[in-house]
């Protein structure tokens, strides 16, 4: 007997009632499976909600009526607002238009392309640059693009999430170690590396959530002894640390990274993503990065701001120097660690206890963002500070005597004054 849900529709009669109430079937259970889920999130206190934020300036931001001094965003330098990077991104616009129009290998690749990767290039100390749409585009392009089924990934266990999903699509063997920890790493590699053609070695340059450097001259060493590949995500540290060159240089000397990713939408004060890396490399990313190839191009503007703001992050020292100089003058202001980055973590557990925090430092004046799962591990709720060259000294102090107050009042919670 035929089943009126499986048959194949007769193209004569496709607008019966037993179709349409098919359809309507079909989307009531999407819609139950979709209220379902948020109804476990929100038990949870792990479901976001979008909340218009309107940012006045690098540091001052408006929700709900109420202006307050954001310490959640990662516009590190404030370039974002910058009169010189603005006019660059409208002169570009008027010129040449507001998209690019297609993809790079069609005709999206407009002038201003090879003057941002040339700097890129130069900054980072590499053969080359390419640039995508965004940092999630590239991490999700380039990893696939060098390994394969055949292949290992040894990653850090708080990688940025969309290193995993490039990872994972590579359909390479993916293992983590420890955080930070080299002997793990190591031993992961004495095991696994010789079965397998290449391996990839991977961890962020600055973690987003921790605020910490990864030990990069040790990874360096341990990729060099195991014939692997090191692949940084600097996404944070271009612009704060290392005299602005980013974390492959935060400890003075230049640490050997083969594959130095990042965006431009941190302390670039823009959007898009780019790898720097070999000639060949690049080259070989431009024919086989499946998110570089079938992406339309950034628009221009975009474009423009970005090799504006590269010149700041190049000759300003004492711009690049200053959020760093800030987080730290913050954890001494609470004695905590000093501050390795720009970001600066303090774990309260669960998620009820961050959002509490958030809220009051919200109802104090200052925007700081409360970080639950799976952003960060289960248990490990937090507040994440993010500090700007265009915050006043005053600003920290005021937001350290806030931090405070708002934890005092929750004694009993016990919270971590600690970076992770």
């Amino acid at each position: 007997m035929s089943d009126p849900l499986y048959d194949k529709p007769s193209p004569i009669r496709p607008l019966e009632g037993g179709g349409s109430g098919a359809a309507s079937g079909a989307r009531q259970s999407l819609d139950d499976v979709a209220a379902a889920k948020l109804g476990a999130l929100e038990r949870r206190r792990l479901r976001r909600r979008l909340t218009t934020t309107e940012r006045m300036t690098a540091t001052a931001a408006a929700q709900g009526g109420r202006e307050l001094v954001s310490f959640s965003c990662n516009d590190y330098l404030g370039l974002s607002q910058h009169p010189e990077v603005i006019a660059a991104s409208l002169e570009a616009t008027r010129r040449h238009g507001v998209g690019a129009g297609s993809s790079r290998l069609v005709n999206g690749n407009h002038p201003l392309y090879a003057e941002l990767e040339r700097k890129l290039a130069a900054l980072k100390g590499s053969e080359d640059a390419i640039v995508f749409g965004s940092g999630y585009l590239t991490n999700v392009g380039v990893i696939p693009a060098l390994v394969g089924a055949a292949d290992l990934v040894v990653l850090d266990e708080l990688s940025h999430s969309c290193l995993l999903a490039g990872a994972e699509l590579s359909r390479s063997r993916v293992v983590e170690f420890r955080h930070n920890d080299v002997a793990h790493a190591n031993a992961l590699l004495g095991e696994l590396r010789a079965r397998h053609r290449h391996c990839l070695l991977v961890t962020d340059g600055i973690f987003s959530m921790e605020g910490d450097l990864a030990p990069l001259a040790d990874l360096a060493a341990l990729a060099r002894g195991h014939d692997a590949w090191l692949m940084t995500d600097d996404a944070h540290g271009l612009g704060v640390v290392g005299d602005g060159r980013g974390s492959s240089f935060a400890t003075g000397e230049r640490v050997d990274v083969p594959l130095q990713m990042g965006t431009l939408s941190k302390a670039v004060g823009g959007y898009g993503g780019y790898l720097c890396a070999s000639r060949s490399v690049v080259e070989l990313l431009r024919n086989r990065a499946r998110s570089f190839v079938y992406s339309t191009g950034l628009p221009p503007g975009t474009v423009a701001a970005a090799s504006r703001a590269l010149d700041i992050i190049a000759t300003d020292r004492e711009l690049v120097r200053r959020p760093v100089a800030l987080a730290r003058q913050f954890t001494a202001e609470l004695d905590l660690p000093p501050a390795e980055s720009a970001i600066v973590s303090v774990v309260l557990g669960s998620a009820e206890r961050a959002l509490r925090a958030s809220e009051e430092l919200r109802l104090a004046g200052f925007l700081v963002a409360a970080i639950r799962p799976p952003t960060v591990p289960a248990g490990t709720s937090r507040l994440r500070f993010t500090f700007s060259a265009a915050h006043r000294d005053e600003d920290v102090r005021a937001l350290a005597a806030a931090v405070r107050s708002t934890l005092a009042l929750r004694a009993d919670d016990a919270p971590t004054l600690t970076p992770e």
